[in-house]
């Protein structure tokens, strides 16, 4: 029999739930028992015919507890006693953005923290109190073997506090050009733009190019002198200041920074096709035009 005793009720019944929930086809029971101030969550492994399988199995279920459900628990607590945020829809933001970059999901923030795995780390420890200790006191190792995951934790809290706040930004700065682009005649109504490596090259609807010179005549100045630093002079400028009702881009790399930020402005007005498909559209457009003028 394994014994976890626990400081707070609560958790001993959230890793009561969460053993029940594994264990649901086997027939090993498990109970939680009161006694005074403690609370015990008992595991009897009799059915498993090797004592070293089941404890080997309680390891490795406790290690999936903690990354499963105290992490987020410790994640909360973080957010709501250092950091002051109390909603729990922004926590629940927040937390996504940390469990991206813890695994692995978020590279371009992965590469300011060093590299980390919770579970390995998890398990060293966990291996170790249990060859020291016949009872497992989950409070006494979270304080004395867990403290540096603690602290390893902030620094993920914080660094994805700061990715939160940006796009919190990202989306106010979105939705006014959204609100720029609100009501404005379009000065062309249709624009293409082949996007190759960090080139965009803009043609009107009749796929003429459309020159930097003309582009530059084009932009609203307001865009500029109002916000300077945010607004891209060469493509998103032109964008909001021509309007346009309808925007094909041409590209093989559709998930780039600047589109999108372009599809995000300008949402159902986006049409995004493969490079190759310029040429194509405007063969079809050709066509077209001459059957219109050959026509009696």
């Amino acid at each position: 029999m394994l014994e976890i005793q626990f400081q707070h009720k609560h958790d001993a019944r959230k890793l009561h739930v969460f053993l029940n929930q594994l264990l649901e086809r086997e027939s090993s029971p498990i109970y939680i028992l009161q006694n005074e101030d403690s609370h015990i969550v008992k595991c009897n492994g009799a059915v498993h015919q090797e004592k070293e399988r089941f404890i080997h199995w309680a390891k490795e279920a406790l290690c999936q507890f903690i990354m499963k459900v105290k992490l987020n628990d410790w994640l909360r607590e973080i957010l709501r006693d250092k950091y002051h945020y109390r909603d729990e829809e922004e926590q629940q933001q927040i937390m996504d953005i940390i469990h991206s970059v813890l695994e692995g999901r978020h590279e371009e923030l992965a590469t300011f923290l060093p590299k980390f795995s919770m579970k390995e780390y998890l398990m060293d420890h966990i291996n170790q109190w249990f060859h020291e200790h016949k009872t497992f006191s989950f409070d006494a190792f979270v304080t004395f073997r867990l403290r540096s995951l603690l602290k390893e934790l902030r620094k993920y809290v914080e660094l994805s506090l700061d990715e939160y706040r940006m796009e919190q930004e990202y989306q106010m700065f979105i939705q006014m050009l959204r609100e720029f682009l609100l009501g404005r005649e379009p000065k062309i109504e249709q624009i293409h733009l082949i996007c190759i490596e960090e080139t965009i090259t803009f043609f009107d609807q009749g796929f003429n190019e459309i020159k930097k010179a003309e582009l530059t005549k084009m932009v609203d100045r307001k865009l500029l002198i109002n916000h300077p630093i945010y607004i891209d002079s060469s493509t998103i400028a032109p964008l909001l200041s021509i309007a346009p009702l309808k925007i094909n881009i041409y590209t093989s790399e559709p998930d780039k920074p600047i589109l999108r930020t372009i599809r995000n402005i300008f949402e159902e007005r986006l049409i995004i096709e493969e490079t190759n498909s310029f040429e194509k559209r405007k063969k079809e457009y050709t066509s077209l035009l001459n059957e219109k003028y050959n026509t009696p």
